[in-house]
């Protein structure tokens, strides 16, 4: 795939070849439980870093959007806007909400060679527990 981040470069998952991506699949900016999730990747960003992974965040948000949250937030890593078609890669994820017209919350690890590795739905309300993303991470070769 192909998205705007919210500096509105494109970004390829392509372009990560050779890294393990973590994609972060989260509804809305702005959102309690997502400036919680995204507080606890900024704040481990080191530990992903050590690992060779590059986070990626994606959601239906604008780029706009994405820029004032990540301006807000202290967010370094691209936040994906999944914007125009709405939701089109969360839903080869099968992560989009159609019905709720958002992505909803969960993490892929995409492997040096671009093939999904791992995957978990956390479902809207929960935060992820980023030790199980990173023992997940750890067992991708």
């Amino acid at each position: 795939f192909t998205l705007k981040d919210q500096s509105q470069k494109d970004v390829k998952l392509s372009d990560y070849r050779g890294k393990n991506v973590v994609l972060i699949f989260y509804p809305l900016d702005w959102s309690p439980v997502c400036s919680n999730e995204h507080a606890c990747f900024v704040n481990d960003l080191k530990q992903f870093e050590k690992l060779n992974a590059q986070v990626l965040g994606l959601s239906v948000d604008s780029v706009w959007s994405h820029k004032a949250f990540a301006d807000k937030m202290g967010i370094q890593y691209p936040l994906l806007a999944d914007f125009q078609p709405r939701g089109s890669v969360a839903e080869k994820f099968g992560i989009f909400l159609p019905d709720k017209g958002i992505t909803g919350r969960a993490i892929a690890i995409i492997d040096k060679t671009g093939k999904l590795a791992w995957f978990k739905d956390f479902g809207i309300p929960n935060v992820p527990d980023l030790k199980e993303v990173s023992q997940a991470l750890e067992q991708v070769k």
